[in-house]
């Protein structure tokens, strides 16, 4: 039996669409979402050095609780999908938003390694990993049924483009004003993000009597009976049945590991080592953001028009390229080396995103949100562990080289993974239309 509140109007027959279509609105607020959520995450690597001045925690241990949050990142993600369909967007968002800023803000309270975990391992891990990946493909499943491949590449651009925003700033304020400020500023804008979730999402296009983007019938109604967690936990063993699920998963692993778990974290400490400032490492890793947002657009867009095992093939061959060069880049200053690996880092960073989602739509259908939200965990995973690791590999040989070296072999794992995906049969749920 269906829930009350859960019935959605029908879009009423013959009704003239409007001249901009609610969707963009909802892509719109998705976005601005997606930009602080990764400007919350940036924070960590930004205060590894001030931290260990301070408190005398090792990389390792300043490393740990990072792990902790990108697991949970991780882990959440395909709960968060299934809580959306039984709850509503709006309400999983602004959860999760409030737990960042609470998160956040008490970490100016801690005195011990055990309360960094805790607040910005668990308590950020799990609100920003309700805002994770299985977000943006929930708005674009219901929202749209054209360009999909576009809005999800948009979407994901949102994350570097957070970046962009953040870092520099959160770098000058660790520097001038102290990590304290720093996190004060992510509590306060994680809850001022809130606000146009509140004022302007809305669960489904019917909701506003429309047919999603590019739609020309009402898509059916969905099912949210039962518990999300069984309902998560049935789709990861139906999945998991699959060989295809292993394979992205696998892959989206090695993915999570060079990007947030290694670069992500790392790239930051690696370059002061070098003898460059904090706020000159936290700007080029800023613009890695930039070209992101670009590199990321443009996938979307290659999604919607050529095959994503191939597009997945070429970007991990390509980063893996770049990581095994970067050991001899680094230097005290800028120098045009260093820039071009940014600029060439920088369009691959996350463009693996939308041709992933793709392929969680063409194997599991309806049930795909909630399969990239499994996938994003293996992401997740791969990233805390060697977000963990590289720590370890600093504090034991006093540089990063061999955490650089190791992360391009993984991709050329992922290149054979991604080359061993076969055929596009759905599994798991109903078939999804494809953009157009």
């Amino acid at each position: 039996m269906t829930d009350l509140s859960t019935r959605r109007p029908a879009a009423p027959a013959g009704a003239r669409p409007p001249r901009l279509h609610y969707a963009w609105v909802v892509a719109g607020v998705a976005l601005v979402v997606l930009l602080g959520s990764a400007g919350f995450r940036s924070a960590p690597g930004l205060m590894m050095d001030a931290l260990n001045a301070e408190f005398g925690w090792s990389h390792a241990t300043i490393g740990s609780a990072v792990s902790v949050n990108l697991t949970l990142y991780g882990l959440t993600a395909p709960f968060a999908a299934a809580l959306m369909d039984r709850f509503g967007i709006r309400l999983i968002v602004v959860s999760a938003l409030l737990t960042i800023a609470t998160g956040a803000g008490l970490t100016v309270l801690m005195t011990e390694s055990w309360q960094l975990i805790l607040c910005w391992g668990v308590l950020v891990g799990l609100g920003s990993g309700s805002m994770a990946g299985a977000f943006a493909t929930t708005v674009t499943g219901r929202w749209f049924q054209a360009r999909q491949g576009l809005v999800t590449g948009v979407l994901t651009a949102a994350g570097a483009a957070g970046n962009l925003v953040f870092m520099p700033v959160l770098a000058a304020l660790v520097e001038h004003q102290g990590w304290r400020t720093a996190v004060v500023v992510v509590s306060l804008a994680a809850t001022v993000v809130a606000v146009p979730v509140l004022l302007l999402m809305r669960e489904r296009p019917a909701d506003v009597g429309l047919l999603p983007y590019g739609a020309t019938e009402q898509p059916p109604e969905p099912v949210t009976d039962g518990s999300a967690l069984a309902r998560s936990l049935r789709v990861l063993r139906e999945a998991a049945r699959s060989r295809a699920f292993w394979l992205l998963a696998g892959s989206f692993a090695i993915c999570g590991a060079t990007t947030a778990g290694l670069v992500g974290t790392h790239f930051i400490p690696a370059a002061h080592d070098h003898g460059m400032p904090v706020t000159t490492g936290a700007s080029l890793l800023a613009l890695v953001g930039v070209f992101d947002v670009a590199g990321t657009i443009a996938s979307g867009w290659f999604t919607d028009r050529f095959d994503s095992r191939r597009l997945l093939v070429v970007y991990y061959g390509l980063r893996g390229l770049s990581l095994l060069f970067l050991p001899q880049l680094f230097g005290h200053s800028l120098q045009p080396p260093i820039l071009a690996f940014v600029i060439f880092y920088g369009l691959d960073w996350v463009a693996t995103v939308p041709p992933t989602v793709a392929l969680c739509r063409r194997h599991f259908g309806a049930d795909a949100p909630i399969v990239f939200g499994w996938v994003l965990a293996a992401h997740q995973i791969g990233a805390a562990v060697v977000a963990g690791l590289a720590g370890v590999v600093r504090d034991r040989f006093g540089d990063y080289d061999l955490a650089w070296y190791a992360a391009g072999g993984l991709c050329a794992v992922a290149v054979v993974l991604c080359l061993a995906l076969r055929g596009g049969a759905r599994t798991g749920g109903a078939p999804v239309a494809p953009a157009a």
